[in-house]
């Protein structure tokens, strides 16, 4: 059986985000920091008239510019997280999510605002740490 082809580009973003984790018994309970690496990769079958699968001032667009006024360096909380209300009344910028602000569920947030822009996103990845990745969605 004959393989079918196809082409793919990424767009890597970087971002910085605080979060903690509710109910989680060890350190990820408690505030704290990441330099996020995203990973956004579409795919096509066929090249564009340009010979792209997508122009990366497009990608930029839909997903770098959203990553950037609405994650990048804010709080991201579990939508039940008391500390949320107390954040923002000293005025800390905070983005609420349902379920944890886990980098799995975080990776699904910026796969579905892709998929939103009608992207055809393949995957995407989030490294919370050098070692440590997300992927969304998995094979």
């Amino acid at each position: 059986m004959a393989s079918k082809k196809s082409h793919c580009v990424t767009k890597v973003i970087h971002f910085c985000y605080g979060h903690r984790l509710l109910g989680h018994r060890g350190k990820c309970r408690h505030l704290h920091g990441h330099n996020g690496v995203l990973e956004v990769t579409l795919r096509r079958s066929r090249l564009d008239r340009m010979g792209m699968v997508m122009d990366f001032e497009r990608i930029k667009t839909a997903v770098a510019d959203w990553v950037k006024t609405t994650l990048d360096h804010k709080m991201l909380l579990n939508s039940l997280d008391p500390l949320a209300r107390a954040l923002r009344g000293l005025g800390e910028p905070v983005k609420t999510i349902k379920g944890n602000p886990t980098a799995e569920n975080i990776a699904r947030l910026v796969y579905a605002r892709a998929r939103a822009r009608k992207l055809p996103v393949l995957r995407v990845r989030l490294w919370e740490s050098r070692d440590s990745v997300a992927e969304y969605p998995t094979a």
